[in-house]
């Protein structure tokens, strides 16, 4: 015993420790996977069977996944297939709880189908509804959200089934409406569990595509389960993060996946989404002719009205006679140059008249006039000043008999000229 336990201790701890020199018996990675597994917890999953097999007691059976290749086998007991109403059948919608089992002998893993339940038509209508709320709540169907459809898209993005008459409704109602229009056709699986990957898959690319302007996504009616697809979150998310405009074309009426709700238009057809996408040629053209008539009408009465303005403008005497605006004009140059001329004549007169009272008042007031009626300006000799004159007094008028005692020589200035004069005294001074 003591020496088993010594050769257990020179094992390695651990798978990552194992070496050719040093390895793990075969019964110790078993034991180990076995208590790792037994460790997993049960798991609810949902699936659709694809294989049904009873054999005793036992029964043997193969889930495949809902979106993707993806298959599990694995056991049930016939008990628990024996409580379902209705008995399971290949191809029906299931969720079960699975127990994760490793037989230690045989080195096999088998998936224990503990509890098996068929899913209803009411539970997926119920599961759809929770995804549709969970993701309006994040804001996808927002319309802030919607982009505008191109007013004519020069190429057309088409995922459709394969040969479907989807497909050939679209083609056909939108050829007809625009016989110009371009396709870029993805045909996909549009039921099982392939669509969801196919259709994502075809829309990302058409998406990357910068000559695809508008990506239509069409199928015809189906039964619920047939459209399950396109309520896959995988698919809404997709369309949510496209750049091209997506519009939703599946099913009937009727029919509302939540593809719909995150789609930027929603058809209720594929022939209604070739109606919506593509104008009507014939339509368009009308409205050219409309819209020329329309502007011929509209420039015809901007002429008129204008022609009727301009002959009324003609017709007004200024524009009729120009130049009777001339010669009224030049009247009343003629008028205003009198006017001037008279102005400018009397105030030439009375200046006139001004200067001559002003020369008479000025001679009037000059020294000769007073020398004209007989008086004099006696002055002092200039020897007989500079003796004579005291201060402050002026050196050559003699204003004061003072100024010159008998001897002084005087200067004597008349109307007629000037003389010499000496004066003999005998002042008499003037009465105050």
């Amino acid at each position: 015993m003591p020496e088993n336990a010594a050769a257990a201790t020179t094992l390695p701890a651990t798978a990552a420790q194992t070496s050719p020199d040093n390895p793990w018996p075969l019964q110790l990675l078993s034991q180990k996977l076995k208590m790792h597994i037994d460790r997993a917890p049960s798991a609810w999953v949902e699936g659709q069977v694809i294989e049904l097999n009873r054999r005793g007691s036992n029964a043997y059976l193969t889930l495949r996944d809902i979106d993707a290749e993806i298959s599990l086998p694995g056991s049930v007991w016939t008990t628990v297939l024996d409580r379902q109403d209705v008995p399971l059948e290949r191809g029906s919608r299931v969720v079960a709880l699975i127990k994760a089992e490793f037989w230690l002998k045989t080195g096999r893993l088998n998936m224990s189908v503990k509890d098996i339940r068929p899913v209803g038509l009411g539970d997926l209508l119920a599961r759809i509804e929770r995804l549709r709320q969970a993701l309006a709540a994040e804001g996808l169907f927002a319309d802030s959200r919607k982009k505008r459809l191109p007013l004519l898209p020069h190429r057309i993005g088409l995922i459709t089934g394969r040969d479907s008459d989807a497909k050939k409704d679209v083609l056909r109602n939108a050829a007809l409406r625009w016989p110009a229009v371009e396709f870029e056709i993805r045909e996909v699986a549009v039921q099982g569990n392939t669509a969801v990957a196919q259709v994502v898959a075809a829309l990302r690319e058409l998406d990357a595509r910068p000559e695809v302007d508008v990506i239509v996504i069409a199928r015809g009616g189906g039964a619920l389960e047939d459209l399950l697809p396109f309520s896959s979150e995988e698919l809404i998310r997709a369309v949510s993060d496209a750049s091209t405009p997506v519009v939703s074309a599946i099913g009937h009426e009727a029919d509302r996946p939540i593809l719909d709700d995150v789609a930027d238009l929603r058809a209720s057809t594929p022939t209604d989404a070739a109606k919506r996408i593509v104008p009507d040629v014939a339509e368009e053209l009308a409205r050219v002719r409309q819209a020329r008539d329309h502007l011929r009408r509209g420039v015809t009465r901007l002429v008129e009205r204008e022609g009727d303005r301009l002959a009324s403008l003609r017709s007004r005497p200024v524009l009729l006679s120009p130049d009777v605006m001339i010669t009224h004009r030049h009247e009343d140059v003629e008028r205003l140059k009198v006017r001037s001329y008279s102005a400018v004549s009397t105030a030439v007169v009375r200046a006139a008249d001004q200067l001559v009272h002003l020369k008479a008042q000025v001679r009037a007031l000059s020294p000769q006039k007073t020398l004209d009626r007989g008086y004099a300006v006696v002055q002092l000799a200039a020897s007989a000043a500079d003796s004579t004159a005291g201060p402050g007094t002026h050196r050559d008028v003699v204003r004061d008999p003072a100024q010159a005692p008998a001897g002084t020589d005087l200067t004597v200035r008349v109307a007629g000229g000037r003389f010499t004069a000496q004066s003999t005294g005998g002042q008499e001074r003037a009465a105050e």
